[in-house]
């Protein structure tokens, strides 16, 4: 397998004191290169008689290649290796959101307006008026990002406590990118039921309700009946956000390689949350035929170990009826979608597929083939991964898509909202000119959260599920 690039989400922060003496920082730098480090940053901390201390960022490839690195620090001569931190670590001490008030608290008015006795009026009105909720309380603007540690990232279940960090960044990115208040909700529970009792128990304070990191098939039945017994819109964005990110993205590749959405064959790899929600909305879309591929083979529909969302997509594709696995699957193929670990797929499995293939190698971080593996016939790449062309995020469709629910008060999401999600993401590529190394906007163009945002306003519209008029609907975007 190709080696992985050193990356800032493994940097080191290294203090080190050098001898004034010429050449030292130059046999310094070079060992931690020959190491295999990749410098950020070179500082000088403190000027000394006899040394001078310098800061140095180096970028790892992990763990065990961040310690050759330090080793390889303490062997140079005439360094002193002050201390080492782990950059990411630093920033995540203390956690790395806070609650901060919209106007300060400085008089005995201000506090007679913002709590009592004031306040008292404002409950006593959304009590006669509950509706009022939306336009008193920040449930207008918030929502709830409720785990319960089962399938955090790639390292599955390992609890509450341990997905907090997750679900803090995912609450970041809502702020900075939405301006959407979100609350990380870590709660420790034992099947459908107890997360299902905390969702509705917590619903009334928030707007929305962001379900990550739930392992299947718990995640079905949880959203199912969330979405059911509440009218504020759940969604689960392991399942759909990939669904409509990866949707996006497929919009572009086809263009590049000059093929038609309902004449692709589309072979999944992973029939998780995540592989069976994208097989759904690429139907609904109209995308042409699909194989699904888990971890016994190919999903067809004499297997008699499938659970229920496994069965509906066995019953609706595989229209050749193939046996086998991944390397049968691919025969022919013009789309790989990977959805599941590192290292699943073989180049020479790929160079089977059709000339000028598309692959979705999106397994974190480390995909199910490198895009440095792919053959000749491979015209489009796409990996989760930042530092490859055409990242495949689901960063790209929570801020906009919760942003513009919240704004329509929209009560669900159904799949035309989802659908124009991917829309409008796609357009904004085709407005720029798709190119193989271009087929999805970057998380950070400032046009992303505003069209995703009216594009779900307008789906919503039109499916009869906004339940504030145009004329009262206010956005909370920047």
């Amino acid at each position: 397998m190709v080696m992985i690039q050193p990356s800032a989400g493994n940097m080191l922060t290294m203090r080190v004191s050098l001898q004034r003496v010429p050449g030292t920082l130059g046999k310094l730098t070079s060992a931690l290169g020959a190491a295999g480090g990749l410098l950020d940053a070179i500082d000088i901390i403190e000027h000394q008689p006899h040394s001078i201390v310098r800061q140095i960022q180096v970028e790892t490839r992990g763990e065990a290649h961040g310690l050759e690195v330090v080793a390889a620090a303490r062997a140079v001569e005439g360094v002193e290796l002050l201390s080492v931190s782990d950059r990411v670590f630093d920033r995540h001490i203390g956690g790395k959101i806070e609650v901060t008030p919209k106007f300060a608290v400085l008089t005995r008015d201000d506090l007679s307006m913002a709590y009592t006795p004031g306040v008292g009026r404002v409950c006593t009105a959304i009590a006669e008026t509950p509706e009022l909720v939306w336009d008193y309380t920040i449930k207008s603007n918030s929502v709830a990002v409720l785990t319960d540690g089962t399938a955090v990232l790639g390292l599955g279940d390992i609890g509450p406590e341990a997905a907090m960090p997750v679900m803090e960044g995912k609450a970041m990115l809502f702020k900075q990118l939405a301006n959407v208040d979100a609350y990380p909700v870590c709660v420790r529970t034992s099947g459908v039921e107890e997360l299902v009792a905390i969702g509705k128990a917590i619903a009334p304070g928030f707007g929305g309700i962001n379900l990550e990191d739930v392992a299947a098939p718990v995640c079905f039945e949880v959203e199912r009946r969330l979405q059911d017994e509440l009218d504020i819109p759940v969604f689960h964005d392991d399942q759909h956000g990939t669904a409509i990110v990866s949707l996006a993205a497929l919009y572009g590749a086809a263009e590049v390689v000059g093929k038609k959405m309902e004449d692709l064959n589309v072979v999944f790899l992973g029939m998780g949350a995540a592989g069976v929600a994208c097989v759904k909305l690429w139907q609904y879309a109209g995308v042409g035929n699909f194989i699904g591929v888990d971890r016994k083979g190919i999903v067809s529909r004499d297997r008699t170990d499938l659970n229920p969302e496994k069965r509906s997509i066995a019953e609706t594709t595989n229209a050749e009826d193939r046996r086998g696995g991944l390397k049968e699957a691919l025969v022919g193929a013009d789309v790989l979608v990977g959805v599941s670990g590192p290292g699943l797929v073989k180049p020479e499995w790929v160079a089977a597929m059709a000339p000028n293939a598309i692959v979705f190698a999106m397994a974190n971080p480390i995909p199910e083939i490198m895009p440095e593996e792919m053959p000749d016939n491979v015209a489009v790449v796409a990996t989760g991964r930042s530092d490859y062309a055409n990242q495949i995020n689901n960063v790209l469709v929570f801020p906009g898509l919760f942003r513009g629910l919240l704004d329509s008060r929209a009560r669900s999401v159904d799949m035309s909202m989802k659908v124009a999600a991917s829309r409008a993401l796609a357009d904004i590529v085709a407005e720029d000119g798709a190119s193989r190394d271009y087929i999805i906007p970057s998380i950070f163009d400032a046009r992303v959260v505003p069209a995703v945002s009216r594009a779900v306003q307008d789906a919503a519209a039109a499916a009869g599920l906004v339940t504030v008029t145009e004329s009262v609907k206010t956005s909370h975007l920047a």
